[in-house]
């Protein structure tokens, strides 16, 4: 049910937004298919705006996102359906400074489940060291048997205090 106009929610403001945006809206007759065949993977913190950080315009890349910008289950389905059905052949993968991910453990997991009486199937993928959870999403990129293209996957940290990116080398191994 609408919030009335005294509680409006955020999600009736993007609705009216969106009227805005449509009401001035041209197709820009594109498909599905980046015009940069390229495919970035990134945290979903509101911080990264990765079009601009990026140099990039509607229609040149497929956006998958999610807690950490970790390789999942679910970021391998995208890519491989981004690869195979609409033409991708590179990976950029994006960690930034101060995530959130950092300050979580796998214990999340087992507080939820004292919270709602059932642990999450999936799991946090908390991490402490960002440049080796660089490293691993790559690598698991890298080893996927349902990727066609995996040559050309490169990593990076982006300093969400300056926009730049760090581009993380993927043989150096961690310091034991």
């Amino acid at each position: 049910m609408p919030a009335s106009p005294q509680q409006e929610s955020v999600v009736d403001r993007l609705v009216e937004a969106n009227k805005r945006y449509a009401a001035e809206f041209t197709d820009p007759g594109m498909d599905a298919r980046p015009v940069q065949k390229v495919a970035v993977v990134a945290c979903m913190d509101a911080r990264l705006d990765l079009h601009a950080a990026l140099g990039l315009q509607l229609g040149d890349c497929h956006t998958i996102r999610n807690a950490g910008g970790v390789v999942t289950d679910d970021v391998i389905r995208s890519l491989t359906i981004s690869q195979r059905a609409l033409g991708t052949r590179s990976v950029v993968l994006i960690h930034h400074t101060g995530c959130g991910l950092l300050n979580l453990t796998e214990d999340f997991r087992y507080e939820l489940e004292a919270e709602v009486g059932q642990r999450p199937s999936w799991a946090v993928e908390a991490f402490r060291d960002t440049d080796q959870d660089v490293r691993q999403s790559m690598e698991r990129v890298r080893t996927s048997p349902f990727l066609l293209h995996t040559d050309d996957v490169r990593g990076f940290v982006f300093d969400v205090t300056t926009g730049l990116l760090r581009e993380i080398d993927p043989a150096i191994d961690p310091e034991p």
